[in-house]
């Protein structure tokens, strides 16, 4: 029969969706497992390891795989996790922050340059584009959590330096040192967040010269086993990533 198969296309679709849900728990079982390693086991005493294991009940990722991660780490397992930071830029002269955690430093800076230079970006000295951005905590609450209004307040009561509400929910920002301070404060007035941890929030934004080459090098930066996070100073919203990365 001439044409595609509406099956596959949908099975395309899932095995993608899979891939990258799979994708997730591992980066966020790797954050559990560091964040253990640096301090003590128990997330009571560990601000740092308390958030990432919030982070991964929030993505539903099961008790079983976050009680590995940190057995991992007291297992001494967790030894040559190095956590690294490259810069770049994407076509068009977009600023890229990428952030590796990783247990080969060689094969992760080989792995970084070459996707870059695959789709026509450039990789940069340490501090090449990093001056361009703040390092902030950042908080996430659904829409269901509250109204602007209540949860601006608790956000002012917790000592957030800015909240910004729209249809999708309430990013909250901290300075960095008060993250795990503000998420506590937060938690007790609103309930857990759908995430927390520390972004890079470019100080000013331009629109992407070239959306569709951008898209594509974070997609294929994100694809990367190594790859934690990538961050952009490019005006380019998630609705236009999904289009253009469909």
């Amino acid at each position: 029969m001439a044409g595609h198969s509406k099956f596959k296309n949908i099975q395309f679709r899932k095995d993608r969706q899979d891939k990258l849900r799979s994708k997730v728990f591992s980066k966020l079982s790797r954050d559990i497992t560091l964040a253990a390693k640096q301090g003590l086991p128990d997330p009571a005493a560990n601000a740092r390891l308390r958030l990432a294991i919030a982070n991964a009940k929030a993505e539903s990722v099961p008790k079983d795989n976050i009680d590995r991660a940190i057995k991992k780490a007291q297992g001494g397992d967790a030894d040559t996790y190095e956590e690294i930071r490259y810069e770049g830029f994407a076509p068009g002269g977009a600023a890229l922050i990428v952030e590796v955690l990783t247990d080969n430093r060689n094969r992760a800076a080989a792995n970084v340059r070459t996707i870059f230079g695959k789709n026509g970006g450039a990789m940069g000295e340490g501090g090449s584009v990093a001056f361009m951005f703040d390092r902030v905590g950042r908080i996430f609450y659904p829409v269901a959590a509250g109204s602007e209004e209540v949860v601006l307040e608790a956000a002012i009561e917790a000592g957030a330096r800015d909240v910004e509400s729209d249809g999708e929910g309430h990013e909250i920002l901290t300075d960095f040192e008060e993250l795990a301070a503000v998420a506590e404060a937060l938690e007790a007035a609103l309930g857990p967040a759908k995430s927390t941890g520390v972004i890079w929030k470019a100080r000013d934004t331009a629109p992407a010269a070239d959306p569709a080459a951008l898209v594509r090098l974070i997609d294929a930066l994100e694809d990367e086993d190594d790859v934690q996070n990538v961050w952009t100073n490019a005006d380019i919203d998630e609705d236009q990533m999904a289009s253009l990365s469909t």
